[in-house]
């Protein structure tokens, strides 16, 4: 089988970011994977039900002037599954069960597309970011609060991957390996370093990636701890930074959720 990277794309489409304290939605020029317009952040509503969410999110729509047929591309902090939420992280729990791509669609009235926020902005490192041209098996892993993972095969997204949450030693890997534990626990990058070997080394024998690229906020200072891990498979710093969740939301919207 010969391997292979996603068509290119081309136009515009439209992304947003659902997060805990904020709504950020900008347009995305899918040629270049950058914002076509300045991005407009919107508190997120508290509690963060479905009904309120979606109100913000068409605010932040309405906030542009968007032909009626722009796609719009949509991050949940949960696993989504065939655009239900099957979980909820820093939301209501009320959206447990819930069609976030229905929901988002009915609050808006365009054609909509949920994913899970790891997996949007992993996708978007493929397109445009660090992986992009890199074919095979790549995986992108968010460290902050938690570990945030995204595994795409030849183009080809593998949703839900949630391997933050894999059991390492007796414990969940992210309670020892995320940045958040690095800060409480008050760690020096090399005693971090040595969490995150071993992480890593557990997944690259789950999944023998050709290429990790690591992002969230920590990944700036990518220089005091990239270098101090041994692992077989090249390891990269993410390039797209917050504009990630955004521009991969809008792509996959694009692609109408057909990945390959």
């Amino acid at each position: 089988m010969t391997a292979r990277t996603p068509a290119p794309l081309h136009g515009t489409a439209f992304g947003i970011d659902i997060g805990g304290s904020g709504i950020k939605g900008a347009p995305v020029d899918l040629a270049k994977g950058e914002f076509s317009a300045p991005r407009v952040r919107i508190p997120t509503p508290q509690p963060a039900t479905p009904a309120a969410v979606a109100a913000t999110v068409a605010e932040v729509v309405d906030s542009f002037h968007l032909p009626a047929d722009l796609p719009i591309g949509v991050t949940f902090p949960a696993v989504i599954q065939h655009g239900v939420a099957r979980s909820a992280a820093n939301v209501d729990d009320s959206w447990i069960g819930t069609d976030v791509t229905a929901v988002v669609a009915a609050a808006t009235g365009r054609r909509a597309l949920a994913v899970n926020d790891a997996d949007a902005a992993g996708y978007a490192e493929t397109l445009y970011g660090a992986a992009k041209d890199r074919p095979g098996v790549v995986l992108v892993v968010t460290l902050g609060t938690g570990i945030g993972s995204c595994l795409v095969v030849d183009g080809t997204l593998v949703p839900n991957t949630e391997l933050g949450h894999l059991e390492i030693d007796g414990h969940d890997a992210e309670s020892r390996a995320a940045d958040s534990a690095r800060e409480r626990e008050g760690l020096d990058w090399a005693q971090w370093a040595a969490r995150l070997q071993r992480y890593f080394r557990v997944v690259e024998d789950l999944f023998w990636p050709d290429l990790i690229v690591v992002g969230g906020g920590v990944s700036k200072k990518h220089a005091s701890f990239l270098p101090l891990l041994d692992l077989r498979t090249p390891i990269v710093p993410a390039e797209l930074r917050n504009a990630a969740g955004i521009v991969g939301a809008a792509a996959l919207a694009a692609r109408g959720g057909e990945l390959d």
